[in-house]
């Protein structure tokens, strides 16, 4: 994907990306108000949908391989950052955030997200390429990972403990209450409101899910538009699948253990790159096989109510 023609597509898709939010902010969520399910299905669909056209276009431009790799890191992303819905959920509830403001915070936190997650692709694809024994660093990171979200039984958030929330409460005042759906109110010094605080919490969490999902999906693929357009996908479609799921979390909790198997599934793949290339469909295969059968077991064996 080299000249001026790649990095066209690199300004082009990032000009739709920025569209797509403007819109989303500015028409479809000015006022605050809590999406229903069936307008959060709706989104998530969409976005799954064109998911699906950016992959088949792919395709066209640089080959069956190229989309395949697409749709599996596509898959592996957007199942890691289903798991990490349910850390969000948590801080919610942690900082009693009203439903109707919970959009604008994961509206920016997104946004965020994506300028941390693009730069820890450029580092990671230039790393790999510089230094190729970083990927067996990346593979048993990942193989850690897995093995820790295996024996984890229920996540636990301690926001108070986040470095981030300290400096902000040593630079600026945090009023007590929230102020509609404002991060800064003036009366008549600069307030900050809990909704900064907790965007801030949502944005450092991420920074931490970036250290498994990144290395995971440059396992898969080193081409830099590949892992960047497959991330901003699934976080895109982050939001909505929020809303759509946040009541039906609780019910796949055998997801979890589901991801571990990923995470260490492709550490191992990582760690024996240099011995035993396995295909990019086998992979999706594998990854796509073991989240189906983690969901069909929390189904099957829903939890009991204590």
């Amino acid at each position: 994907m080299p000249g001026l023609n790649g990095l066209l597509f690199w300004i082009l898709f990032n000009v739709f990306i920025l569209a797509m939010l403007a819109l989303d902010l500015g028409v479809f969520h000015r006022n605050a108000q809590v999406p229903t399910f069936r307008r959060a299905l709706a989104w998530s669909s969409l976005w799954i949908a064109m998911a699906a056209v950016f992959a088949l276009m792919l395709s066209i431009w640089q080959g069956h391989a190229a989309a395949l790799e697409f749709v599996t890191g596509y898959v592996i992303e957007l199942s890691l950052s289903v798991d990490n819905l349910f850390i969000f959920l948590l801080i919610f509830q942690y900082f009693r955030v009203p439903a109707e403001y919970q959009h604008r915070v994961l509206f920016w936190g997104v946004l965020g997200a994506l300028v941390m997650r693009g730069v820890f692709i450029f580092a990671g694809v230039g790393l790999i390429h510089k230094f190729h024994w970083i990927i067996y660093c990346f593979g048993a990171l990942l193989l850690y990972s897995g093995i820790k979200l295996a024996r984890e039984r229920s996540p636990q958030v301690n926001p108070e403990k986040n470095p981030v929330l300290r400096v902000l409460r040593s630079l600026i005042p945090v009023t007590d209450d929230y102020e509609g759906n404002k991060f800064f109110v003036r009366r008549p010094q600069l307030f900050a409101t809990p909704l900064l605080v907790v965007l801030l919490v949502i944005e450092t969490t991420d920074v931490i899910f970036a250290v498994d999902s990144i290395p995971a999906i440059l396992a898969i693929t080193l081409n830099a538009f590949i892992v960047y357009t497959s991330n901003v996908f699934a976080i895109l479609g982050l939001r909505s699948m929020y809303f759509a799921l946040a009541g039906m979390m609780e019910m796949f909790h055998y997801l979890h253990y589901g991801l571990a198997v990923v995470l260490m599934f492709v550490g191992t793949k990582m760690l024996i790159s240099h011995y035993f290339q396995i295909p990019t469909v086998w992979a999706l295969v594998v990854v796509a096989g073991v989240l189906f059968a983690s969901v069909m077991a929390s189904v099957v064996h829903p939890r009991e109510e204590a």
